[in-house]
């Protein structure tokens, strides 16, 4: 699978705010997949395990079985992949631009009063 490809299943596997929300709950412990369907009562848990086979696609979630049950542990590596790829390139930009804009209305005198 390509690069692209990768990044294409992560924004969409992000696009969901219910599957924003499994990230969210997995994000300082590991679930099982019951304690994840007890998050979302408003849903069946054949929906709920249809988003995390969405965010186990994408690489986002890592399920280990234990006994009976499924442990899910979040995967945070493609996001930082991502982050690395389009927001912090960005980001670095938008602030370069925003400190020369700064520094440029700090040189330049400050004129009077606005005339209408």
């Amino acid at each position: 699978m390509s690069i692209s490809e990768q990044h294409d299943r992560i924004f969409k596997a992000l696009a969901s705010p219910v599957r924003r929300q499994i990230l969210d709950d997995l994000r300082d412990q590991p679930l099982t997949t019951g304690d994840l369907c007890r998050h979302f009562p408003e849903l069946d848990r054949c929906t709920v395990m249809q988003h995390m086979k969405v965010l186990e696609g994408a690489d986002l979630i890592i399920p280990e079985k234990k006994g009976r049950e499924r442990w899910n542990h979040l995967n945070p590596l493609p996001i930082h992949a991502i982050h690395e790829r389009w927001i912090g390139p960005h980001a670095a930009r938008a602030v370069e631009r925003l400190d020369r804009l700064k520094n440029r209305l700090e040189k330049t005198p400050a004129s009077g009063p606005v005339q209408a």
